[in-house]
Formats: C-alpha cells, structure tokens, sequence
C-alpha cells in the first residue's frame, strides 16, 4: 500500500499544478476579453478572436480540473440514499461509481483523441479571422481528459485493493461523497483561519 500512497500524493500534486495552469489561463483569458470590451467602447477598436480564443480555454481548461476535483472528492455525488447505508455498502458503491465513470471517460477519451487526429491530418482550421489550427485546443482538451482516465484508473486500482483488504475507511477517504461536516469545513476553512488570526490581534473582534 505504500507505493499507493506514493502515486496518490504524486497524482494530488499533478492534478494541483494542472488545475493552476488551468486557472491562469481562464485569467489570462478574462483579462483578454476585458481589455478588447475596453477598447471596443473607448476606442472603437476590436481585438478579433477574444471571444474564439476564451472559447477553447474555457473548454480545455475544465478537463484539467477533473482530476484534481476527482482526487479532492469534489464532483457532484447525489447521496440521498447513499448516507443511510452501512460503510462497507457504500464503499462498493464508491468502487462501482468509479468503475462506470473511468469506463464512460475512456469513451470519450477515444473520441477526443479522433477528434485531435482528423484535424491534425486534415489541417483543419477555424473558420473564423484567426483560423486557428483547430488540433491546438482539441490537444489541449485530450491531454486534459487523458490525464482524468489515468487518475481514474488509479483510483479505481487504489479502491479495490482496500476493498479487499476490507479498509473500507480508505475507500471513503479516497473515493466516497464527503458528508456535510466535512464540507462546511471545507467551504469556511479560510474563513475559520482569518477569523482566528484576527481574533489575537488586541483591540479587535472577529
């Protein structure tokens, strides 16, 4: 289990430094898209393809932040009926979801990857001014759920192996819906930081 452990937190760190690169680029994009509504009402001067350019960053930057969602239990679980079960029900349950969902990302994984290849041997280019290479950001989103189907295989490997050796605490630590108590302390982590930090300061109150 230790080489586990090993590839998890080096998975955590991969999927920290993509959703950072992803970040930056929706930022870069952001301030793109301000500076040419800027121009356009001030100067009346457009910057062409803003918009087309933002387009592929939102696109390809979301598949960089599933893993690092994925690793930190943070996509969307609907567990109405998932908390009322036993821990070792549940934990099949994780093991299960996870399975189904690796299953339709390798789908889509192939399909993205046809996608990137037509337009690389075609040449494909955007109908648009900028007539952007249309392989560059199909790239981008391949690479982006690649790097998804790899932490999800891992983490499906991860998952059985404590299945079976009946941890069913690391299944949930790894791959289980996080409870309330758990999100709250997610959500008001900084909050709680901040508030403490200026609760010693003298003279003044949180």
């Amino acid at each position: 289990m230790k080489v586990l452990d090993s590839i998890h937190r080096t998975l955590q760190r991969i999927s920290l430094w993509a959703v950072w690169i992803a970040g930056l680029a929706l930022l870069l994009s952001a301030v793109m898209v301000t500076v040419d509504v800027f121009c356009r009402k001030f100067f009346g001067i457009t910057m062409s393809g803003s918009d087309e350019v933002s387009g592929y960053v939102f696109a390809a930057s979301t598949t960089w932040a599933y893993s690092y969602c994925l690793l930190n239990r943070s996509n969307v679980r609907i567990d109405v009926l998932y908390n009322f079960l036993p821990l070792s029900a549940r934990s099949i349950l994780d093991v299960v979801g996870i399975a189904l969902l690796l299953y339709y990302m390798s789908y889509l994984m192939r399909k993205a990857f046809n996608v990137f290849w037509t337009s690389w041997t075609g040449n494909s280019m955007s109908t648009t001014t900028l007539q952007t290479p249309l392989w560059i950001p199909q790239l981008m989103w391949f690479l982006g759920l690649a790097l998804f189907v790899v932490t999800l295989s891992f983490v499906l490997l991860y998952t059985l192996v404590a299945l079976v050796r009946r941890d069913n605490s690391l299944v949930r630590r790894v791959a289980g819906a996080m409870s309330a108590q758990e999100e709250i302390v997610q959500e008001t982590h900084g909050l709680d930081v901040n508030t403490i930090k200026l609760s010693e300061q003298p003279g003044k109150t949180p």
